[in-house]
């Protein structure tokens, strides 16, 4: 039975941002998503959170968990019976909590592979470094508090913030692969700052038989913290463009 929402405290969210060739993403892309372009870019991350407290939905703070957990996404556009959308698709997601890993798609959307974490967040320097247990994924980041977000993609980094708050809807495939599950992030707050990153390795974006030499250029780094937040689990999306009911 999947549960409708998730509360949770937002640690720490770190977006790590990839400008690639859109016709490289549109490749990797399931129907029905497309790329949606920035300043004629697709966009890639990886997405670190580290989460508190989580817990269903009304039921009060103190009482949940906390994890760390990693996911590979791209943005995109869709169409469905309720018209166009904007969002992230999420190809992967992986966590160092058992119960998150045993509970995703279960208890709420979202496949979540097991994986090895090592974090160390101490004043404005943070590393982070991933290892998943069936070796697929593995990740190394660095990133120091910076004035100014710099890359290609955002010209200032509250422009960065609403892009990322308006694709707060995020699908991903389903276990059996036949759908993708849908989950909404919603806050009332989104404060982000820039972070320069300093060292980033990853299994995927490093990956040229997927993104050949040139096509994907590490652009920019966001940190976010501290944030309480609520996950919404959303209709079911079907390859094409058809949604669930309920």
């Amino acid at each position: 039975m999947i549960t409708k929402g998730i509360d949770c405290t937002i640690e720490r969210r770190l977006l790590v941002n990839y400008r690639i060739e859109p016709e490289v993403v549109a490749a990797q892309l399931p129907s029905p998503f497309r790329p949606q372009l920035v300043s004629g870019w697709a966009v890639g991350g990886v997405c670190f959170l580290r989460l508190r407290d989580v817990r269903p939905a009304g039921v009060p703070a103190g009482f949940g968990l906390t994890s760390e957990n990693v996911a590979h996404r791209f943005a995109v556009e869709w169409d469905d019976v309720y018209g166009s959308h904007v969002g992230v698709y999420v190809p992967r997601r992986d966590t160092g909590s058992r119960l998150a890993s045993w509970s995703g798609g279960r208890l709420f959307p979202g496949v979540y592979h097991p994986a090895q974490f090592d974090s160390h967040d101490v004043g404005s320097s943070l590393s982070i470094d991933v290892n998943s247990n069936d070796g697929e994924v593995r990740l190394s980041v660095s990133a120091q508090g910076a004035d100014a977000l710099g890359g290609q993609l955002f010209k200032r980094t509250e422009d960065a913030a609403q892009f990322f708050q308006e694709g707060a809807l995020g699908y991903s495939p389903a276990g059996n692969g036949d759908y993708f599950e849908g989950v909404r992030l919603v806050s009332n707050c989104w404060d982000v700052s820039p972070v320069s990153v300093q060292h980033m390795d990853s299994s995927l974006f490093d990956n040229h038989s997927l993104f050949p030499s040139g096509t994907c250029t590490l652009d920019s780094g966001l940190v976010m913290r501290n944030l309480p937040v609520r996950w919404l689990a959303q209709r079911k999306l079907f390859p094409r463009g058809t949604v669930a009911v309920a």
